[in-house]
């Protein structure tokens, strides 16, 4: 009886056989720690000397083994003493080989059927070993006939090696950022000069995966527990965010049920009881993208204490299946978890136009923003009957005669360049007789083109576009006596300019900064922690300009309190979405009737009557906002253009016969458009050389304003074209702003004209009236109206289910553990820890499985393993940036719509004093933005229309004139910078008014795209990803199973695919 006795109380004997910096680590030590506590273990440390000089046979005897490699580590000696002693192994050691090698890592996935990211592989014998399945291009490189464009990543096919590559497309600036073990505060440097892959190596070539700036990393006890930690992700500026103590700022998130699965899945496929690996959530779907093996949380006394039990029963079914395994009601240690101290991040007790003493939270904050300061945009056309160019068009159309050629890529303009510099070799023509004429303006457009694609500086990357229509065709006989059309004449099509400049990248920066100060309720760091903690949910969209791209950028870099390059943070962060937030094309023939009744006003002087009487409401008259003289003025625009466009001429001419002079084999450097992406300052010495502002010459300068003159006024037919006023506002206010230097006579004169001019053009071009600028904006903004209507739709029903769910925790005396750990269910213990876990589950799967109409991608913080006082308080971001043509449609739909007649006795959504400021805003200028910030009143009833709480307001942007008075600061700011600072925000709505979700949505959703008309989004989680196959379901229910038998023949080094088990799944999930 004794006897039998001490066999029970005989301790399992748990050896450690890792080399001692891993095995006395802290997270180590800890849950070491709290396995002793159970009294069932006694745990022997190998140490180095015996792992490393003492052979197997004299290594200590263990019934279980905790083994696993790192570097040094002798991982084929430790394989030979399983071998021999046959222990119970956490990890197998065999499978422990795969992980060195990228390329096994993803073959295994694939076995078991895990979501990787799209591959192909790189396979050197030696270095620089030239492979023919191997094509590298500008924008892409194709392996074994996979294409991978741009952004895609480059590993080593070396696990050890972790000189991880991202390259980026040209159409974002180019260049190469590397990835790193960490080194102080850095993970990651950008190098924009890199465009080429590695070729010294074997390679893995991946799809870049955007996933908002965020890596996952998920870690395993077992296949039934699974623990998530989401992070800063080194590919947007590569700066570690670190706490004070020093340690990496990590966040616990919650796992979706498929990605539990895939947990699992990894978890069997290495057979790896303690497994660390990558995940990557990109468009509603999650992929491995790595395997690390061993790896522990560091800092979560909760997750000590959930890895200790989970380890305790691995051990004791394996080795003692006779000892109960369940969890005791209360565990033999006490760890006290530090408490975060009271943020008070989103809570306001006053909005700034709410009423007084309001309990309100800030839920959602949606910005539609212009794009900062640009470049003039340009155009070029000539018609082109050269053969060098027809055959160019040729070469790139696929040999069709009648398809129109789209000129994008380096190599392409190379092509174009190299064939015009042929060209303007030729001697010019004088200016004679009419055709000498003609031939003279071609010969100055080709130069224009040349002069363009050297200088690059307005055309590279996202800037760039050259088209070539073919215009007439003949027949021509091949030499068989085949008859083939061959085109003879094309139109080319040149558009360059229109760039952000340092100046727009630098208000795009200090806007954001704005926004992370004052659109956040809190102090200035409360985005920042808020954002880190994963309980910000921010998405920013652009459209497909350039311009608009970088802008979007620029304020990420500032809101969020970045560093380093745009390009990363662009491709990182930034989604285009140019049907949302690009294009006229829906109202072009309604802009078209707007444009020809507002030309009739202004030329006809039908506003010129001087003696009637200004109406109530101003804003509701047909051309609200012309100027009563504007037909005079109009030659007064024509003529002071043409002073300006003459001394500019003179300028170019020294340049254009220096251009002349220079050989068309002269070496021209290249553009480096990566630097000029990233440039913020002013070229002194180019300005100090008398020189223009940027990398516009005197020559592109003068083809601007000459065309300028050409387009708004038709000497011949003494015609005025209105629709060139802003293009003149446009340039006058840019060479005011960036080329004050050169002192051009008349310019000042000329801004002071232009704007009166287009103060009336520029918001009539949308409609001329009230009832047509509502129809011009529903058809340009009904995607972005359908988009908003979502962002807010979503956010109460996220902030209603937060509010249901703190209202059953209230009543229920259960308190919440941890809802990721599934396991426990299975053990069917039935101890507090067991029940409080399953009940937490059910929480966590309400706030986890909301399937947001926008499908986009989620990170939520995990409750039970946040260091935060209130970790289910979340903000929603969503940030559209777009042209000048959107805000203006966005803001007309928003002040008009009670015009429709849906909606007739409904009032505006703006008062008369609102209504007011708009109509004496003449212009939403760079950086102009409109913002609806959602609160929710927590002290009213969810069924309260009042308890959602929407404000809205606008900046005119950097709406300021360059021949304004300043103050000493802003002055040097101009003169130096070159920068105009944007305007605050202003109401759109009263003090103590109260616009309600409810009405907002009445007055948009007419105009508004539906929900159900958005491409179907992917639900998040993607549940059902798996149903293809009906057996990895079935394996997935599967146990550990080479747990059941501690001394099997392989000793867990190798592991056959799980068997069917028929086990449904559902009761592990």
């Amino acid at each position: 009886m004794e006897g039998e006795e001490d066999r029970r109380m005989k301790k399992i004997t748990i050896g450690v056989c890792a080399l001692e910096k891993k095995a006395s680590s802290a997270p180590m030590f800890q849950i070491l720690e709290r396995l002793q506590a159970f009294g069932e273990f006694e745990i022997v440390h190998f140490g180095d000397k015996v792992i490393l000089e003492e052979p197997v046979e004299r290594w200590p005897i263990c019934k279980c083994l905790i083994a696993f490699y790192s570097t040094g580590y002798p991982l084929q000696k430790a394989e030979a003493y399983a071998a021999l002693r046959k222990p119970f192994l956490v990890n197998a050691l065999g499978q422990q080989h795969l992980l060195h090698d990228r390329t096994k890592v993803y073959e295994r996935l694939k076995m078991y059927e895990v979501p990787i990211p799209r591959y192909a592989l790189v396979n050197r014998q030696f270095p620089n070993q030239d492979l023919d399945y191997l094509v590298e291009e500008e924008d892409f490189v194709e392996v074994h006939g996979n294409r991978f464009w741009k952004p895609f990543v480059e590993k080593p096919v070396d696990g050890d090696d972790h000189s991880i590559m991202i390259y980026y497309p040209s159409s974002a600036g180019g260049g190469m950022k590397e990835l790193f073990r960490k080194i102080g505060n850095r993970s990651s440097k950008f190098h924009p000069e890199v465009r080429r892959v590695r070729r010294e190596g074997s390679y893995i070539y991946e799809e870049f995966m955007p996933t908002g700036g965020t890596d996952v990393k998920v870690y395993t006890v077992g296949p039934e527990y699974a623990h998530a930690e989401a992070r800063k992700s080194p590919v947007v500026d590569g700066v570690v965010m670190r706490n004070p103590d020093g340690k990496e700022v990590r966040y616990p998130v919650l796992l979706t049920p498929a990605e539990k699965q895939i947990a699992r899945e990894v978890c069997l496929a290495f057979s790896q009881g303690v497994c660390g690996f990558d995940l990557l959530r990109c468009e509603g779907r999650s992929y491995v993208c790595d395997v690390n093996g061993w790896s522990f949380v560091k800092n979560s006394h909760k997750y000590y204490d959930d890895a200790a039990c989970v380890l305790r029963k691995m051990f004791l079914d394996a080795i003692a299946p006779h000892i109960s395994s369940a969890i005791p009601p209360t565990l033999p240690w006490m760890v006290n978890e530090p408490v975060q101290p009271s943020e008070g991040l989103t809570h306001q007790s006053r909005s700034i136009i709410g009423a007084s003493g309001q309990s309100e939270e800030l839920r959602c904050v949606i910005a539609i923003i212009r794009h900062g300061d640009r470049t003039p945009k340009q155009k070029v056309k000539l018609k082109v009957t050269e053969e060098k160019l027809l055959n160019l068009m040729l070469q790139y159309n696929g040999g069709r005669p009648r398809a129109e050629t789209k000129l994008k890529s380096a190599v392409q303009l190379q092509d174009l360049l190299d064939a015009t510099r042929t060209l303007v070799r030729r001697n010019r023509p004088g200016r004679g007789s009419d055709s000498e004429a003609e031939e003279f303006e071609h010969a100055e457009k080709l130069r224009q083109v040349k002069a363009v694609l050297e200088e690059g500086g307005h055309f590279s990357g996202i800037y760039r576009k050259v088209q070539l229509k073919p215009l007439k065709w003949v027949k021509v006989s091949k030499e068989n006596g085949e008859e083939v059309e061959r085109p003879t004449e094309a139109l080319m099509v040149l558009k360059y300019g229109g760039v952000l400049t340092h100046a727009g990248r630098k208000q795009a920066e200090e806007l954001g900064r704005y926004f992370r100060y004052h659109m956040y309720p809190g102090e200035g760091t409360g985005l920042l922690r808020l954002h880190s903690t994963y309980r910000h949910d921010l998405k920013i969209y652009s459209s497909d300009e350039g311009r608009v791209q970088m802008s979007a950028a620029a304020f990420a870099k500032g809101l969020l309190d970045l560093e380093g390059e745009l390009t990363p943070i662009l491709v990182s962060l930034v989604s285009k979405d140019s049907s949302m937030l690009d294009g006229l094309e829906n109202a072009s023939i309604e802009i078209k009737e707007a444009k020809v009744k507002l030309n009739e006003i202004i030329t006809s002087g039908a506003k010129a009557d001087q003696n009637s009487k200004a109406p109530e409401k101003p804003w509701m008259v047909d051309g609200a906002g012309v100027t009563s003289n504007a037909s005079e003025l109009l030659p007064k625009l024509f003529e002071l253009t043409k002073k300006v466009t003459e001394q500019v001429r003179l300028l170019a001419k020294d340049e254009d016969e220096e251009l002349a002079e220079r050989s068309s084999f002269d070496v021209v450097t290249p553009y480096d458009q990566a630097k000029a992406l990233g440039k913020t300052n002013i070229d002194a010495n180019q300005i100090a050389a008398g020189l223009p502002c940027g990398n516009e010459g005197f020559l592109l300068m003068f083809a601007r304003w000459r065309k300028l003159e050409r387009d708004l006024y038709n000497e011949r037919k003494g015609r005025y074209d209105i629709t060139q006023i802003p293009d003149v506002y446009d340039s006058c206010k840019y060479d005011l702003l960036h080329n004050a230097h050169l002192n051009l006579e008349g310019l000042d004169e000329l801004f002071k004209v232009a704007q009166l001019l287009a103060d009336g053009v520029i918001p009539n071009e949308y409609g001329i009236n009230p009832r047509q600028k509502l129809a011009i904006g529903s058809k340009i903004a009904r995607r972005l109206l359908g988009k908003i209507l979502i962002d807010l739709r979503n956010t109460r029903e996220e902030a209603i289910n937060v509010a249901e769910l703190k209202t059953n925790q209230s009543s229920n005396s259960v308190v919440s553990s941890h809802g990721k750990d599934d396991a426990n269910q299975h053990y069917k213990a039935h101890s507090k820890i067991d029940n409080t876990r399953r009940a937490s589950f059910t929480s966590d799967k309400s706030m986890d499985q909301e399937d947001d109409d926008d499908g986009e991608i989620k990170y939520r913080l995990d409750p039970k393993y946040a260091n935060v006082k209130t970790p289910r308080r979340h903000v929603r971001t969503r940030l559209y940036f777009t042209s000048e043509s959107h805000i203006h449609s966005l803001m007309n739909v928003l002040r008009y719509c009670n015009l429709d007649e849906s909606l007739q006795g409904e009032p505006s959504l703006f008062k008369n004093i609102a209504l007011e400021r708009l109509y004496r805003t003449k212009e939403l200028d760079y950086m102009s933005y409109i913002v609806l910030r959602l609160f929710e009143n927590t002290e009213v009833a969810l069924e309260d229309p009042k308890r959602f709480r929407l404000e809205m307001t606008f900046s005119r942007g950097a709406d300021l004139s360059p021949l304004e008075k300043r103050n000493d600061s802003e002055a040097a700011s101009f003169h130096q910078e070159h920068t105009l600072p944007i305007m605050g925000p202003e109401r759109l709505q009263e003090v103590g008014s109260c616009l309600t979700l409810e009405m907002m949505e009445k007055m948009i959703r007419p105009f508004a795209m539906p929900a159900e008309d958005f491409p179907p989004s992917i639900p998040h989680g993607f549940s059902g990803y798996f149903s293809k196959s009906a057996a990895v379901l079935e394996r997935l229910a599967n146990l550990w199973p080479f747990h059941k038998h501690g001394n099997n023949t392989n000793n867990g080094n190798k592991v056959e695919k799980p068997k069917e088990h028929r086990q449904p799944l559902q009761e592990y999930y």
